[in-house]
Protein backbone atom coordinates (compact mmCIF):
# COMPACT_ATOMS: atom_id res chain seq x y z
CA UNK A 1 0.00 0.00 0.00
CA UNK A 2 1.16 3.51 -0.81
CA UNK A 3 1.68 6.18 1.82
CA UNK A 4 1.29 9.87 1.12
CA UNK A 5 2.59 12.96 2.86
CA UNK A 6 -0.44 15.27 2.82
CA UNK A 7 -0.73 19.04 2.73
CA UNK A 8 -3.31 21.74 2.18
CA UNK A 9 -3.68 24.48 -0.40
CA UNK A 10 -6.81 26.51 0.33
CA UNK A 11 -9.28 23.85 1.44
CA UNK A 12 -7.93 21.18 -0.93
CA UNK A 13 -6.05 18.17 0.44
CA UNK A 14 -3.06 17.06 -1.64
CA UNK A 15 -0.62 14.22 -1.26
CA UNK A 16 2.80 13.24 -2.55
CA UNK A 17 4.30 9.78 -2.27
CA UNK A 18 6.34 9.61 0.97
CA UNK A 19 9.17 7.99 -0.99
CA UNK A 20 9.64 11.31 -2.83
CA UNK A 21 9.74 13.40 0.36
CA UNK A 22 13.12 14.23 1.87
CA UNK A 23 11.76 16.25 4.79
CA UNK A 24 9.09 18.64 5.98
CA UNK A 25 10.19 21.94 7.53
CA UNK A 26 8.69 25.21 8.67
CA UNK A 27 9.15 28.48 6.83
CA UNK A 28 12.70 29.34 5.78
CA UNK A 29 14.03 32.73 4.70
CA UNK A 30 14.46 32.87 0.93
CA UNK A 31 16.74 34.66 -1.47
CA UNK A 32 14.93 35.99 -4.54
CA UNK A 33 15.96 34.77 -7.99
CA UNK A 34 15.89 37.56 -10.59
CA UNK A 35 14.15 36.72 -13.88
CA UNK A 36 12.86 33.39 -12.54
CA UNK A 37 9.31 32.22 -13.31
CA UNK A 38 6.65 33.61 -10.96
CA UNK A 39 6.22 30.26 -9.20
CA UNK A 40 9.88 30.22 -8.14
CA UNK A 41 9.58 31.96 -4.79
CA UNK A 42 13.33 31.88 -4.17
CA UNK A 43 16.21 29.80 -2.87
CA UNK A 44 16.61 28.44 0.63
CA UNK A 45 19.75 27.22 2.34
CA UNK A 46 19.01 23.81 3.80
CA UNK A 47 22.06 22.92 5.90
CA UNK A 48 24.41 24.08 3.16
CA UNK A 49 22.32 22.70 0.29
CA UNK A 50 20.78 25.34 -2.00
CA UNK A 51 17.16 24.37 -2.69
CA UNK A 52 14.72 26.03 -5.09
CA UNK A 53 11.38 26.89 -3.45
CA UNK A 54 8.30 26.58 -5.68
CA UNK A 55 5.09 28.30 -4.54
CA UNK A 56 2.41 25.72 -5.30
CA UNK A 57 -0.36 28.32 -4.99
CA UNK A 58 1.22 30.35 -7.79
CA UNK A 59 2.09 27.22 -9.78
CA UNK A 60 -1.50 26.04 -9.69
CA UNK A 61 -3.01 29.41 -10.44
CA UNK A 62 -4.59 29.81 -6.98
CA UNK A 63 -5.06 33.11 -5.17
CA UNK A 64 -1.97 34.29 -3.26
CA UNK A 65 -1.55 33.20 0.35
CA UNK A 66 -2.48 35.69 3.07
CA UNK A 67 0.55 37.92 3.69
CA UNK A 68 0.55 37.05 7.42
CA UNK A 69 0.70 33.32 6.69
CA UNK A 70 4.15 31.81 6.27
CA UNK A 71 4.25 28.83 3.91
CA UNK A 72 5.50 25.43 5.02
CA UNK A 73 8.11 23.47 3.05
CA UNK A 74 7.83 19.93 1.75
CA UNK A 75 11.28 19.13 0.39
CA UNK A 76 11.10 16.51 -2.35
CA UNK A 77 13.88 14.68 -4.14
CA UNK A 78 13.95 14.94 -7.92
CA UNK A 79 16.38 13.78 -10.58
CA UNK A 80 17.88 17.28 -10.44
CA UNK A 81 18.17 17.42 -6.65
CA UNK A 82 16.01 18.70 -3.82
CA UNK A 83 13.14 21.13 -4.41
CA UNK A 84 10.93 22.72 -1.77
CA UNK A 85 7.17 22.83 -2.39
CA UNK A 86 5.65 25.77 -0.51
CA UNK A 87 2.25 24.81 0.90
CA UNK A 88 -0.30 26.32 3.30
CA UNK A 89 -0.37 23.59 5.95
CA UNK A 90 1.15 20.18 6.48
CA UNK A 91 -1.20 17.25 7.01
CA UNK A 92 -0.56 13.69 8.13
CA UNK A 93 1.05 10.73 6.44
CA UNK A 94 -1.84 8.55 5.33
CA UNK A 95 -2.27 5.19 3.66
CA UNK A 96 -5.54 5.31 1.70
CA UNK A 97 -7.41 2.24 0.57
CA UNK A 98 -6.25 1.36 -2.97
CA UNK A 99 -9.87 0.61 -3.93
CA UNK A 100 -10.78 4.27 -3.42
CA UNK A 101 -8.37 5.51 -6.14
CA UNK A 102 -9.74 7.13 -9.30
CA UNK A 103 -8.16 8.86 -12.29
CA UNK A 104 -8.08 12.66 -12.31
CA UNK A 105 -11.62 13.98 -12.82
CA UNK A 106 -12.55 15.15 -16.31
CA UNK A 107 -13.75 18.42 -14.78
CA UNK A 108 -10.13 19.46 -14.16
CA UNK A 109 -8.54 21.65 -16.80
CA UNK A 110 -5.91 20.02 -19.03
CA UNK A 111 -3.13 21.73 -17.09
CA UNK A 112 -4.48 20.63 -13.71
CA UNK A 113 -5.00 17.10 -14.99
CA UNK A 114 -1.35 17.14 -16.11
CA UNK A 115 -0.21 17.82 -12.51
CA UNK A 116 -2.54 15.29 -10.86
CA UNK A 117 -2.07 11.51 -10.92
CA UNK A 118 -5.55 10.89 -9.54
CA UNK A 119 -7.63 11.13 -6.38
CA UNK A 120 -8.48 8.93 -3.44
CA UNK A 121 -11.95 9.15 -1.95
CA UNK A 122 -11.59 9.60 1.80
CA UNK A 123 -14.31 10.06 4.39
CA UNK A 124 -15.84 13.42 3.50
CA UNK A 125 -13.11 14.67 1.13
CA UNK A 126 -10.82 13.90 -1.77
CA UNK A 127 -7.06 13.39 -1.54
CA UNK A 128 -5.53 14.82 -4.73
CA UNK A 129 -2.30 13.03 -5.66
CA UNK A 130 0.24 15.47 -7.04
CA UNK A 131 2.55 14.41 -9.86
CA UNK A 132 5.73 16.08 -8.62
CA UNK A 133 7.64 15.79 -11.90
CA UNK A 134 4.81 17.36 -13.93
CA UNK A 135 4.25 20.06 -11.30
CA UNK A 136 7.91 21.05 -11.42
CA UNK A 137 7.86 21.31 -15.23
CA UNK A 138 7.79 25.09 -15.22
CA UNK A 139 7.62 25.20 -19.02
CA UNK A 140 4.05 23.92 -18.72
CA UNK A 141 1.75 26.93 -18.41
CA UNK A 142 -0.93 27.09 -15.75
CA UNK A 143 -4.44 28.36 -15.87
CA UNK A 144 -6.17 30.44 -13.26
CA UNK A 145 -8.99 27.93 -13.54
CA UNK A 146 -8.49 24.45 -12.08
CA UNK A 147 -11.96 23.23 -12.91
CA UNK A 148 -13.60 23.61 -16.29
CA UNK A 149 -16.94 25.35 -16.40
Amino acid sequence: MKQFCTFFLDDMLFGVDVLEVQEVILYQEMTCVPLAPMSVQGLINLRGQIVTAIDLRERMGLAPRDIEEDPKNIVVQTEDGAVSLLVDEIGDVIEPDEDSFEAAPETLTDIARHMVDGVYKLDGRLLIILNVRATLDLNQAVSSEWIQN
